[in-house]
């Protein structure tokens, strides 16, 4: 008993629609999908580009004596004389300082390939999506099962403590027998080490109860320094609900999968297209000046470019046949993944069938062994009864018990389970 006083001590009363919140609100793995989504819209937004212009602003300043450029520099500053054209100033000029602001702008207007790459990025940014949704669901079904577990928790700890105040009770029973002479000292030792016994047990179930409380609280992303407890206990499932029989491929992971393999489609279309030309606008305008952010001159020019890289070396012919690879891998894992889910499903269904026929078997063996003890229990109070199919009917209650509340725990799981299996977005 003394085990499960200290668990007692920092106790907190928590229901399921508040786990559900706090998990929700707090959970790692959820938020740690919900960033890799971010960096996949990052990754879409950032393909914008072959929409939108580029521009850059840039001043640049220097001082040459250099013929060529010293001449261009007045040229550009629209400062050239009549004097400027004598050979002996044109081949040997004094130094000239030159400033020049110049505004670029570039206007993607035709680029296949980047548009291919746009909407790969687009497919997996919808795939993490959906596999955000997924594990949401995940830690939605897990969040229950440990709840449940927590619920089990407790449901032993209580069956055991009852069987410890039997035991001991029955221990009491012994001694005074046996200082009355009914009983050897041989039965009063096998009901001591039957006492010990469910102690041990009883520890072993608090420890249980204190790992499902503390896995609880890390699926909720809270510290451990209290011990949770259900609301509610631990019963039978009887909700009928409507489950789909079969797989539908409108699954959160399924869809998931199936736009990562659409993802694969629109790289190696991408890499296809980067064997056709590109066209570009681009534009500039300049100004000029001696002084520094002084525009005494200006000019501009425009223009467009179609661009055709006849022969990239091999590594576009490499790219290409890496991304026909990459997608025949990714049709074979989407078509994998779908038979796997299936074959998951049709096994999780049978399961449920034989949990439930256990949950009727168990709870038969419980109600049947309940009366067995019942009866040894006054037979040997009335020392007509041997001390050994005493502490035999007392095991087989507890043990049948616990089996009861472990089989409801299996088909309860085994239903969220499947309810999860099922879950369509």
């Amino acid at each position: 008993m003394t085990g499960f006083s200290v668990v007692a001590q920092n106790k907190k009363l928590i229901s399921r629609t508040e786990v559900k919140e706090k998990v929700t609100a707090g959970n790692k793995s959820i938020r740690i999908s919900a960033e890799a989504f971010k960096e996949a819209q990052a990754d879409y937004r950032q393909t914008n580009s072959i929409f939108i212009p580029n521009i850059t602003v840039a001043h640049t300043g220097f001082a040459t004596t250099n013929p060529l450029m010293a001449f261009g520099s007045k040229l550009n500053q629209e400062i050239v004389t009549q004097a400027d054209f004598n050979p002996d100033v044109l081949n040997d000029p004094d130094q000239i300082q030159n400033f020049a602001t110049v505004i670029d702008i570039e206007q993607p207007l035709i680029n296949v390939d980047a548009i291919y790459a746009r909407k790969a990025a687009k497919n997996k940014m919808d795939a993490l999506a959906f596999q955000t949704q997924r594990t949401k669901e995940y830690i939605d079904y897990e969040l229950d099962k440990a709840y449940m577990q927590l619920q089990l928790a407790y449901k032993a700890v209580s069956v055991l403590e009852k069987t410890l105040e039997g035991a001991e009770a029955n221990l009491q029973l012994a001694q005074n027998s046996f200082e009355q002479g009914f009983i050897q000292r041989a039965d009063v030792l096998l009901v001591e080490v039957r006492v010990t016994d469910v102690q041990s047990q009883l520890q072993s179930a608090n420890s249980n109860l204190r790992n499902a409380s503390d896995y609880l609280l890390f699926l909720m992303n809270e510290p451990g320094d209290v011990v949770l407890q259900p609301s509610d206990s631990l019963k039978l499932d009887t909700i009928t609900e409507s489950v789909p029989m079969a797989l539908s491929e409108e699954r959160s992971d399924i869809k998931a999968m199936s736009l990562s393999t659409e993802a694969y489609k629109s790289v190696l279309k991408s890499d296809q297209m980067s064997f056709v030309p590109s066209l570009n606008a681009f534009g500039s305008y300049q100004m000029y000046d001696d002084q520094v952010f002084q525009f005494g001159a200006n000019g501009y020019i425009f223009g467009a470019e179609l661009k055709w890289e006849v022969l990239k070396g091999t590594s576009r012919f490499g790219k290409v046949q890496k991304s026909k690879a990459s997608l025949s891998k990714a049709q074979l894992e989407y078509e994998q993944y779908v038979d796997k889910s299936k074959l998951e499903l049709m096994k999780v269904q049978r399961r449920l069938d034989d949990s439930q026929q256990r949950v009727r078997l168990t709870e038969l063996s419980m109600r049947q062994s309940s009366e067995a003890l019942r009866i040894r229990t006054n037979r040997f109070e009335e020392g007509l009864e041997k001390t050994t199919d005493l502490l035999i009917a007392e095991t087989q209650y507890a043990q049948r018990q616990l089996e009861y509340y472990q089989t409801v725990f299996e088909y309860n799981s085994t239903k969220a389970y499947l309810k999860f299996l099922t879950t369509t977005n």
